[in-house]
């Protein structure tokens, strides 16, 4: 099968295309965000090929993966199909609602020819889809395999833009925390966190925009692994410490407290559990190595490559069911 998708979300992308399939990539000469083309910080498979928007236009393809509003009218004007109508389409919505949550209307809500696709089921309850057609297929990585050490007593966080973010990612709590356990923070646009927190760097240390193998590789030599964001699907981040063997300890908010099982870490709504946990995991190693071990046989289980490839196969061929 051949597929039409924007590089949207890097980790998502990155096991999307590790299918059977082949995957046509919009490129624009700056490679924004309309236009990023393959990944240059993951390892795709050469099945993932750029197309300009004016090769679009004389490529064959069997149906269009969408994850922004504005991409089906991208779509049409690149390609001369309209998606949903002139070619199969699925809506795959990675974020959670934004706004009056409770009563935040999805923008395909009510429309009948593009599923949408939820990446959580904590996604699927809180969006409004109206009669929109819906599923759920969620998240699966690509094994990084067990790389936990945990040799240094200190936190690793992975977040981008905290900043910016704020309290949606919990960077609010990271001053408090850093009192606790030394925290190394791992992401994009991080490099000034420790000076807009006011927080010394030996407690609090940045390192930006590693790639994404190096990143895992030090990620893995912290202790344990701390996610403080409120609000989002469900942090990849998260599952991948868990892949890694790591302990980790999270906000008790949207999909983490399914992702992740009592025995694999800690999770809750109380800053001072949260410190508590972190404390415990970096002055006993032992007990922080036996929760990694049970982190990563969860996440192999619950988000492992094949299920989610699997996963997509079945609905991607139910939805084209003609095409190879």
């Amino acid at each position: 099968m051949r597929i039409l998708l924007w590089h949207v979300h890097g980790s998502w992308a990155t096991a999307f295309v590790q299918g059977r399939h082949d995957y046509l990539l919009p490129v624009l000469p700056d490679r924004g965000l309309d236009g990023l083309g393959r990944a240059r910080s993951w390892t795709w498979p050469a099945s993932v090929v750029e197309l300009t928007p004016e090769q679009l236009r004389a490529a064959e393809f069997d149906v269009v993966v969408l994850q922004r509003p504005h991409e089906a009218a991208l779509a049409t004007e690149w390609t001369g199909r309209r998606p949903g109508r002139d070619v199969p389409a699925l809506y795959v919505e990675h974020n959670t609602p934004r706004g009056d949550v409770p009563s935040t209307r999805h923008p395909l809500a009510d429309q009948q020819r593009i599923p949408v696709v939820h990446v959580t089921h904590f996604n699927r309850l809180f969006w409004d889809c109206g009669a929109a057609p819906t599923c759920v297929i969620e998240h699966g990585i690509v094994d990084p395999g067990h790389r936990y050490s945990g040799e240094w007593p200190r936190a690793a966080v992975v977040v981008n833009e905290p900043v910016r973010r704020g309290r949606v990612v919990g960077t609010d709590l990271l001053a408090q925390l850093s009192r606790t356990v030394p925290l190394d923070v791992f992401g994009m646009q991080v490099h000034d966190l420790a000076h807009v927190l006011d927080v010394p760097q030996q407690r609090l240390r940045t390192f930006e925009s590693l790639p994404q193998e190096r990143m895992h590789g030090e990620v893995a030599r912290r202790r344990v692994y701390l996610h403080t964001t409120r609000w989002t699907s469900l942090g990849l981040s998260l599952i991948e410490a868990m892949h890694l063997g790591m302990p980790v300890v999270a906000l008790a908010t949207t999909e983490a407290v399914v992702a992740v099982p009592p025995d694999a870490g800690v999770v809750t709504t109380r800053p001072e559990e949260i410190a508590a946990a972190l404390r415990r995991f970096v002055h006993d190693p032992a007990q922080a190595q036996a929760v990694g071990a049970r982190a990563r046989e969860a996440a192999l289980a619950r988000y492992g490559l094949s299920r989610f490839l699997a996963d997509w196969d079945a609905l991607l061929h139910a939805s084209v069911p003609r095409a190879s």
